[in-house]
C-alpha cells in the first residue's frame, strides 16, 4: 500500500503503455508442461510479440520465465518480427534472468537472494542490470553472476533438477533405512555435517510436487532427449519420485491389509504440495487420496488454505473439513501429507480421543516416535524404526 501511495508501484493491462514508460521489460508468464514433457512457450512468445509491436526506442527485455535452452533466440526473433515495417527502433537487448524464488517465500528470497544470474551478450545490458540489482547485494557483489544466455537458461533447470535428485535420493535412502533397521534422521545428521553436502533438502517424505520440480525435470529431460544426451540420474530421480508418492499408501495397505481399506474413513492433513501456499499442482496428496478412493475408502481432508484449489483441480469425491480436529472424527487413521506449521504441535490427547483408532501415517516425519508411543499412538513414519517398515521398500503394490 505504501508503494502504491508513493507512486513507486502501479498496475496496467495496457502493454503498449507499459513498454513506452519502462526501461526494463520483464517477461514473467507461465511455461506449463505439455503432454510430451516440454515447456509450453506460447504465452512467452505472445508477450514477446506484444512488446515488439510497442517498442518506441531502446529497451532491455528480461526473461524471468523458466524457458528451455535456446528459447532466447526464439523470443528475440518474435520481438524482431513484431516490429512494424519501417520502424527506426535503435535495437533492444535480451537478457535471461531466471528466478529462484521459493513458493511462500518469494518476497524474502527476492530481497535477500542467494545469487542473481544474468545471461546477456551485450555489455550495455549487463551494466544496466548490475545497476538495477545493486541495492539487493550491496554487501556482496559476487552474488551477481554474469554468463551467456543459454547457460543462464540451463542454470535454472540444472538447479531444480539437482534439488529434485537430492530429494529423491533421500527418499530412497529412507526406504533403505527401513529395510535394514537404520534411522534416516540419524543418517541425515551424519551426512549433513559434511560441508560438501550440507543440511538442506535432506528431509525424506512423500515426494516432491508443485509447479517447478516436476515440470522442470520433465523439460530438462526433453531437452536432453532432443540432442540425444542421456541423463540417467535425472530420469531415475523422476521415477523414484513417482514411487515415493505411493509410499504411504503402500504402508497403509501393509498395516490394514490389502483388502481392508474398503469401507474405512481416513483423515488427511495437508493438500498443498508444501506449506505456506495453496498450490496443489502435482501435489502428493492427490495420488494418495486417489489410491484410497480406488481401494474403496472414504476420505476427509483439511488444509488451511488449499482445500478450494484442490477441489477445483481434482474434483475428487471427498469431504472437506474446516477444522483440523473435526477432520479426525471417527477416522481409522490420520495421514499427514503437508508439514504446515500448526500441525507440528497439535493437541495429541484431543487427536487420540477423536480418531476411531489412534493410528498416524506421517509422510513428513513431523513427530518424535517415542513421544507418539507415550501418547498411545501407532505411529508410522518414513525411514525410521517402528511399525509400518517394509523389507521391500520399492515394491509398491498396484490396485
Amino acid at each position: 500500500d505504501s508503494n502504491l501511495g508513493e507512486g513507486r508501484l502501479s498496475f496496467t493491462t495496457d502493454t503498449a503503455a507499459a513498454v513506452r514508460e519502462c526501461e526494463f521489460i520483464f517477461i514473467a508468464v507461465g511455461t506449463p508442461q505439455v503432454e510430451d514433457g516440454n515447456a509450453d512457450l506460447q504465452h512467452v512468445l505472445t508477450v514477446a510479440q506484444a512488446i515488439g509491436a510497442a517498442l518506441p526506442d531502446y529497451r532491455i527485455i528480461v526473461v524471468k520465465s523458466t524457458v528451455p535452452v535456446g528459447s532466447g533466440a526464439r523470443i528475440r526473433a518474435a520481438i524482431q518480427d513484431a516490429l512494424k515495417p519501417g520502424d527506426t527502433v535503435p535495437g533492444f537487448d535480451m537478457v535471461s534472468n531466471p528466478e529462484f524464488l521459493k513458493e511462500g517465500k518469494a518476497v524474502p528470497d527476492f530481497l535477500s537472494p542467494d545469487r542473481i544470474v544474468i545471461g546477456a551478450d551485450s555489455q550495455r545490458a549487463i551494466d544496466r542490470m548490475r545497476t538495477l540489482y545493486q541495492p539487493f547485494c550491496r554487501t556482496d557483489d559476487s552474488k551477481i553472476i554474469i554468463m551467456d544466455i543459454p547457460s543462464a537458461e540451463l542454470t535454472k533447470y540444472a538447479a531444480n533438477a539437482m534439488l529434485a535428485t537430492r530429494i529423491s535420493f533421500m527418499n530412497e535412502l529412507a526406504n533403505l533405512c527401513e529395510a535394514v533397521g537404520a534411522n534416516v534422521d540419524q543418517v541425515r545428521v551424519g551426512i549433513g555435517s559434511d560441508r560438501r553436502i550440507g543440511r538442506r533438502y535432506l528431509f525424506p517424505g512423500v515426494g516432491y510436487g508443485g509447479s517447478c520440480f516436476p515440470k522442470d525435470v520433465g523439460a530438462l529431460l526433453k531437452t536432453a532427449e532432443s540432442v540425444e544426451v542421456p541423463m540417467h540420474v535425472v530420469q531415475a530421480a523422476d521415477r523414484a519420485n513417482l514411487v515415493q508418492q505411493e509410499r504411504l499408501l503402500f504402508k497403509m495397505k501393509a498395516y490394514f491389509g490389502r483388502e481392508a481399506l474398503a469401507g474405512k474413513t481416513f483423515a488427511v492433513w495437508g493438500l498443498a504440495f508444501k506449506p505456506d501456499t495453496d498450490d496443489v499442482r502435482e501435489a502428493p496428496a492427490a495420488r494418495i487420496i486417489e489410491g484410497l478412493l480406488e481401494a474403496g475408502a472414504s476420505v476427509r481432508a483439511y488444509d488451511p488454505i488449499a482445500a478450494h484449489a484442490f477441489d477445483q483441480a481434482f474434483g475428487l469425491p471427498i469431504d472437506y473439513s474446516d477444522n483440523m480436529y473435526r477432520c479426525l472424527q471417527d477416522a481409522q487413521a490420520l495421514i499427514l501429507v503437508t508439514d504446515w506449521h500448526h500441525f507440528r504441535r497439535p493437541d495429541f490427547r484431543q487427536m487420540k480421543s477423536t480418531l476411531a483408532e489412534p493410528v498416524i501415517f506421517d509422510g513428513r516425519n513431523q513427530f518424535e516416535p517415542k513421544s507418539m508411543e507415550k501418547y498411545g499412538f501407532t505411529y508410522i513414519s518414513i525411514g525410521r524404526p517402528g511399525p509400518g517398515t517394509s523389507p521391500h521398500p520399492n515394491a509398491v503394490p498396484k490396485g
